[in-house]
């Protein structure tokens, strides 16, 4: 009896070609077409995903007009389901961690398309690691609060106190760039001047970079360049260990390693036009 047809959503791990799980990568190994998001490591196209397999780069980056839309890229797993026994949908981190998968979910459950969900490590749990931050240390953090601060209304207006003054570990996805206001909004509130964070930058890539200070070492001395996207920033007791355990020296030449937007965009805009992109 002839399998249906397939869609696989798997996470493709935070950026260390090697966090991505076994079972992911087998099923990059036969796969017919693979959607992916930016923030997946181009060493991982080139070594799991067979030359026959068609590429498509939907670029999925915070706040870019220029990335595919969300209905674009739903529309793009239907029809390829429709086309293809093995289509994955490849995510960085982890698939379900701000990765939007509900629309895409409820896309394919809408046409009766048969999917699964193949888990990755977390850009956090990555950070972690490749810090050497233990995010529930005894005695330094009663928990971990996953949120994000990408902009103003993400975080309701009554929330700042209670996570100014928990005793949790704090992690913001995609709040590089609203850091200052983060840093604000904690001490208008209360939070300790001498709270210790790190802002982790491309973590566990070749690239990662960390930024460590106190919210007020940061009021005094602000860095003077921008964070590189992907950033996560880790806030509370346990990011003060960072600098007795990390493991991983600092990449001082701070560059992207990740493809650019409009490299991806391009891919995707030649698939609209129906031109077939498949690698050499």
């Amino acid at each position: 009896m002839q399998q249906p047809h397939k869609v696989y959503f798997i996470g493709a791990g935070p950026g260390d070609p090697g966090l991505m799980t076994v079972k992911a990568a087998k099923i990059l190994q036969r796969a017919d077409v693979v959607i992916t998001d930016r923030l997946v490591s181009e060493d991982i196209l080139q070594e799991y995903v067979p030359c026959s397999a068609q590429i498509i780069a939907v670029g999925k980056q915070g706040g870019s007009s220029a990335s595919a839309s969300q209905k674009e890229i739903n529309e793009l797993l239907v029809e390829k389901a429709g086309l293809y026994p093995t289509v994955v949908r490849l995510k960085g981190g982890d698939t379900s961690i701000f990765s939007n998968i509900l629309d895409e979910l409820l896309a394919l459950n809408a046409v009766g398309i048969v999917y699964e969900i193949i888990p990755g490590i977390t850009a956090l749990s990555g950070a972690a690691a490749y810090t050497g931050i233990p995010l529930t240390a005894r005695e330094h953090a009663a928990g971990v609060r996953i949120l994000t601060y990408y902009k103003h209304t993400a975080i309701a207006p009554d929330a700042w106190r209670e996570l100014a003054t928990m005793k949790d570990t704090l992690v913001l996805y995609m709040s590089g760039a609203s850091l200052p206001e983060v840093v604000d909004k904690l001490l208008e509130h209360d939070a300790s001047v001498a709270t210790p964070f790190v802002v982790v930058e491309q973590a566990t890539t070749p690239n990662q970079y960390v930024y460590s200070a106190t919210l007020q070492q940061y009021k005094n001395q602000p860095p003077a360049t921008a964070f590189i996207s992907p950033s996560l920033v880790i806030i509370g007791k346990v990011a003060g260990l960072y600098k007795q355990f990390a493991w991983l020296p600092n990449k001082e030449e701070r560059v992207p390693y990740f493809a650019p937007l409009d490299t991806l965009t391009e891919l995707f805009n030649d698939i609209k036009n129906g031109n077939n992109v498949s690698r050499a």
